[in-house]
């Protein structure tokens, strides 16, 4: 939740991806967020989304991974 809130300000303040996961790794290290995690909340942010916990924004599709879900992708 803190690199989260850490990467939403760095947003606001205009950095860009590449600055954003350089600093977010600086601090954090070995326990940073991967960097696709990284870029799907830094884009996340660019779109306007406010909130820093799990619930997608509004208007952002929900993926889970259940049984159905994986049946549906094996079977296709």
């Amino acid at each position: 939740m803190e690199q989260r809130v850490n990467l939403k300000l760095l947003v606001k303040l205009g950095k860009t991806f590449t600055e954003v996961y350089a600093l977010l790794k600086e601090v954090y290290g070995n326990e940073c967020l991967s960097r696709t995690q990284v870029f799907e909340w830094f884009k996340q942010f660019k779109e306007g989304c406010e909130t820093t916990e799990d619930d997608p924004c509004p208007g952002r599709p929900s993926i889970s991974k259940t049984d159905e879900n994986i049946k549906k992708i094996l079977t296709n």
